[in-house]
């Protein structure tokens, strides 16, 4: 058995990333946030309308995403905006990254995710907020 120390240790840190990188992408809600991610930077609320959970599960999902190192944030006023990290090619990060990239194309999930999310991108920030706090969708049913 692996002890939490063991796992933590600074003399493993390519385990310890990997480790990072690995439970991060062992929720399937968190592998759609990265492939939304990996071509543009979103809007957290682009992302609560995108996978239709809380803000503030999309919000720890969004950490613990941030955390392994796969995706950068930063603050625009009021608004948070993520995207892919420009990860050092031969990581566990850049690797989660580009296992995501390559899977993501054939994943029936993450294409209709694909074409919500243009429809999604099309509203304002203010409007989706609007939208997701008086519990409207925030794109019609229909549009994609």
């Amino acid at each position: 058995m692996i002890s939490e120390m063991t796992i933590q240790s600074p003399t493993h840190p390519p385990l310890d990333r990997l480790v990072r990188v690995g439970a991060a992408l062992g929720e399937p809600g968190r592998v759609r946030l990265v492939a939304a991610c990996l071509d543009a930077e979103r809007c957290v609320c682009q992302l609560v309308g995108l996978v239709g959970l809380s803000a503030a599960t999309v919000s720890r999902h969004l950490t613990v995403l941030r955390d392994a190192g796969l995706l950068t944030s930063r603050k625009d006023g009021r608004w948070v905006h993520y995207r892919a990290a420009d990860a050092d090619p031969g990581t566990a990060e850049a690797d989660g990254l580009a296992m995501v990239a390559r899977l993501a194309g054939a994943d029936e999930v993450i294409a209709a995710d694909r074409a919500r999310l243009s429809a999604i991108c099309g509203v304002p920030a203010e409007e989706i907020t609007r939208r997701l706090k008086n519990g409207e969708p925030v794109c019609p049913p229909d549009c994609c």
